[in-house]
C-alpha cells in the first residue's frame, strides 16, 4: 500500500475548468465519502481551494484508486471525466508525500510563499480525521507537512514578504487609486479568502465594514470577529448603492452581482471598486464595463503579490532546505512505524525461545542461587541483544526500500513469524 495524489491546479488547468470544479465545503466532504468508499482505498484526505482541488489517498492498489479518484471528482462536480482527464497529475509513494510538502508550504500556489495555504491543509485534514477518514499513515504525513510549513513561515525569509492575497489586496487597492481610509467596504459572501482580506482591511482600521451572506448566522459570526456590521443578503442592490468597494467572495455556482442588479444599485454613478475572488467568480463580466465601475479579480491579485519573484524565489531555495529536513524527519517516523511491529515480533519470538531453554537447562542444573540465576539471565539477554542487533539495524535502514521488503520476508521465513 502506499500514498497517492490526484488533482489539478492553476497550472495544470485553465482558469474555467478549475472554476466548473471548485468544490464548496459540503462538496468536499461529499468527494472524501465517495473516495473513500471506493474498495482501494484505506484513508482520505481532500483538500479544496480557490486554485487546487487534490485528493490524497492511502491505496492498496493504485490503478483502482486512481479509477476511485476519478469517478468521484466526475460525479460530485458535474464535469465529465473526458473533460479533466488530461489536466488530472498524479503523484505516488515518496513523490506524493512531498508534493504535500510543498503544498503546504506555498512553493507550489500560485502566488509563490502564500499564507492561507497551511490553514486551507490543517482545515483539509482536520475534517478527515473528524469524519474517520484517516488513519495512522494520512495522519503521519500531515502531522509532518503542518509542522514544515509552519517551519518555513518561521524560519525563513518567504514568510516575511507579501506573499499571501489579504496583504496583496492592500497593496492593489491603493495602487488602483482607491483610498481605504474611512471608505466603506461590503463583503458580498463569506468565504475564507474573502474573510482574510476582510481582516486586513479591520487591521488597517478607520474603514466601515459590511457583511452580507446568505446565512445570516455566518455573518454574525464573521462581522463579530471583524468588528463589522451585517446586512440582509436580500438587501444586496441598497448596500452595493452605498459601497466604495466590494469584496465579493460567495460559493455560488454563478454570478451573483448580475447586470440587474448593478442597475437597481445604479452601479457606476461613482467611483466603486469590485473585489471578485469567488471560484467560480462572482462578478458578471458585463458589469465591469460599466463607466465608474473598476473590477479586480483573483488572477490579478495573483500576478500583483507575485512581484518581487528574484527575492522570494532566493527564500524559497532557504524553504526547500527547511521541508528536506523535515522531510527526513517523516520518513525516519514512516521507517519506525513500517518496521516496528516486525521488530517487536522478532525480538518477542526470540525472548520465547530463551526462556523456553532456561526452563530446560534448569531442570539439568538442579536449585541455582538469586546471584546463579541473575548472572545466567543477564548472560542470556546480552546474547540474544547481540545476535538481534545487526539484523534490527538493517531491516530499520532498509525499511520503506526494495531490500528492505526483501529482508522482512526473509525474516519471517527463517524465524517463522507471522
Amino acid at each position: 500500500m502506499s500514498i497517492v495524489a490526484i488533482g489539478l491546479n492553476h497550472r495544470s488547468a485553465p482558469l474555467g475548468l478549475l472554476e466548473r470544479m471548485a468544490l464548496s465545503a459540503d462538496d468536499a466532504v461529499k468527494l472524501s465519502t465517495e473516495v473513500d468508499n471506493g474498495a482501494a482505498v484505506s484513508e482520505t484526505v481532500v483538500l479544496a481551494t480557490c486554485n487546487r482541488t487534490e485528493v490524497y489517498v492511502h491505496a492498496e492498489r493504485f490503478h483502482d484508486a486512481f479509477e476511485d479518484v476519478r469517478r468521484a471528482l466526475a460525479m460530485v462536480t458535474g464535469v465529465g471525466a473526458h473533460e479533466f482527464d488530461q489536466h488530472l497529475y498524479v503523484h505516488y509513494a515518496d513523490e506524493a508525500s512531498a508534493h504535500a510538502f510543498q503544498v503546504a508550504a506555498g512553493l507550489d500556489s500560485a502566488v509563490l510563499g502564500e499564507h492561507e495555504i497551511l490553514g486551507q491543509v490543517r482545515t483539509a485534514w482536520e475534517r478527515a480525521r473528524l469524519a474517520g477518514m484517516t488513519g495512522p499513515v494520512l495522519d503521519l504525513l500531515f502531522t509532518h507537512v503542518l509542522i514544515g510549513g509552519k517551519r518555513v513561515r518561521t524560519e525563513t525569509e518567504i514568510g516575511r514578504r507579501t506573499a499571501s492575497i489579504s496583504q496583496a489586496a492592500l497593496e492593489l487597492i491603493d495602487a488602483e487609486g482607491f483610498s481605504l481610509d474611512g471608505a466603506r467596504v461590503l463583503m458580498v459572501g463569506a468565504g475564507e479568502v474573502g474573510a482574510g482580506v476582510m481582516a486586513a482591511m479591520a487591521r488597517r482600521g478607520d474603514i466601515d465594514l459590511v457583511v452580507a451572506n446568505r446565512t445570516r448566522t455566518t455573518a454574525d459570526a464573521l462581522a463579530a470577529d471583524l468588528g463589522a456590521t451585517v446586512a440582509d443578503f436580500g438587501d444586496l442592490g441598497p448596500e452595493l448603492a452605498l459601497a466604495d468597494v466590494v469584496v465579493a467572495a460567495t460559493a455560488a455556482p454563478t454570478a451573483v452581482i448580475t447586470p440587474e442588479l448593478a442597475d437597481a444599485a445604479d452601479l457606476g454613478s461613482r467611483p466603486v471598486l469590485l473585489l471578485d475572488l469567488a471560484v467560480p467568480r462572482d462578478v458578471d463580466a458585463a458589469v465591469a464595463r460599466r463607466d465608474g465601475v473598476a473590477l479586480l479579480s483573483l488572477t490579478d491579485l495573483q500576478a500583483f503579490a507575485s512581484r518581487n519573484l528574484e527575492a522570494r524565489h532566493a527564500a524559497a531555495a532557504e524553504a526547500r532546505t527547511v521541508l528536506d529536513t523535515q522531510i527526513d524527519k517523516y520518513a525516519a517516523a514512516g521507517t519506525a512505524r513500517e518496521v516496528a511491529p516486525l521488530i517487536g515480533e522478532l525480538h518477542r519470538a526470540a525472548e520465547a525461545v530463551r526462556q523456553s531453554e532456561l526452563e530446560r537447562l534448569g531442570k539439568r542444573l538442579g536449585p541455582l542461587d538469586d546471584k546463579q540465576r541473575e548472572a545466567l539471565d543477564a548472560l542470556t539477554v546480552g546474547i540474544v541483544k547481540k545476535l538481534l542487533h545487526e539484523p534490527t539495524v538493517r531491516l530499520r535502514e532498509a525499511s520503506g526500500t526494495h531490500q528492505g521488503d526483501r529482508l522482512a520476508k526473509a525474516l519471517r521465513e527463517l524465524f517463522d513469524l507471522s
